[in-house]
Formats: structure tokens, sequence, C-alpha cells
């Protein structure tokens, strides 16, 4: 396992796209805390592991088509500070409202010893809310 907080993190967003469920939960460090911006139903803090790939990440899966693919990739070089390591990564996939859901979004994450410990995310909240959210009506 790297400690490398750029390669952490590149690992971390490929093992997403690769639906590498333990790959995910071995990235984090059991006190970890996630953001994610706005008034979105995912919006919010989510603080430790368990909630973070339970609650926040684990709702999304239910957001999206059944038998469908996530298309998830790194965009650009992450910029590395330090500890912190600031990333780009589109995600794209049908909802279950069968729409397609098309975003970009960043993070600012702070890698430690190896785990990532802190992520602030930001993304279009409101392409969020219309696709990911909408009843399709």
């Amino acid at each position: 396992m790297s400690t490398d907080p750029r390669t952490v993190v590149v690992d971390y967003v490929n093992a997403v796209a690769r639906g590498d469920a333990d790959a995910i939960r071995d990235a984090f460090a059991e006190d970890a805390v996630w953001t994610y911006p706005g008034d979105l139903p995912l919006s919010g803090e989510w603080r430790g592991r368990k909630a973070i790939l339970e609650e926040f990440l684990g709702s999304i899966g239910g957001l999206i088509a059944p038998g469908t693919a996530v298309e998830v990739a790194v965009i650009g070089e992450p910029i590395v500070q330090g500890d912190r390591v600031v990333a780009e990564w589109s995600s794209r996939c049908t909802t279950v409202h069968g729409r397609l859901y098309e975003n970009r979004n960043l993070g600012i994450f702070t890698v430690r010893d190896g785990l990532i410990v802190a992520v602030q995310e930001y993304t279009d909240t409101q392409r969020a809310a219309t696709t990911l959210f909408a009843n399709g009506g």
C-alpha cells in the first residue's frame, strides 16, 4: 500500500471506477470525514469510515439504474501539497429515473499514513438535483 498522497487518491478514484468495494473501504481511515455541499438528500458531513461507505457512498448506489455501469475517471493531474491532494474526476451513469447523469467533481483530500482522513467535495449540486434526484416527471 502506497503512502504517497497522490497515489492514494488516484488509487481510490480508480477503485470507485472498478467498483472495488474492498479497495474503497481500505482507502479510508476509521475516523475519516467526508463533507458534501448543498442541500441535497446526501449533503452533509459524514464522520467515520462506516458512515462514509454505508450512508454516503452507499446511498448513491440507490440512485443508479440497476445493471448499468458507473463511469468515473480522474481528470488531469492532481495537485499535491504535503498531505493534501486536489483532484478532479468525472462521473457518468444512468439514474433510476432513466436520466443521464454527467458531472464533474473536485475533492480536496487529506491523506495521512497512506489513508484518506478527510475529503471536502465540490460538485454541481444543481445538476445532481435535476438528474440524480429528479422524479422523472
